[in-house]
């Protein structure tokens, strides 16, 4: 009697852990955004770093 209860008890939790998360997708995204983000900035400071930089050398010479 065992037995059965323990295959119905695994087949259960393998229906509830193969459904996709609504969640878990929205984490995903919203991570990717703000490495988006994140790359977007530091190329901006990037920018502003090497303007700045050859300002300085300008006004250096």
């Amino acid at each position: 009697m065992k037995k059965p209860i323990y295959m119905l008890l695994a087949a259960g939790l393998f229906t509830f852990a193969s459904c996709d998360s609504n969640t878990e997708n929205r984490t995903e995204e919203a991570t990717e955004e703000v490495g988006e983000d994140m790359e977007e900035g530091a190329e901006d400071m990037e920018e502003g770093i090497e303007e700045g930089a050859e300002e300085v050398e300008e006004g250096v010479e």
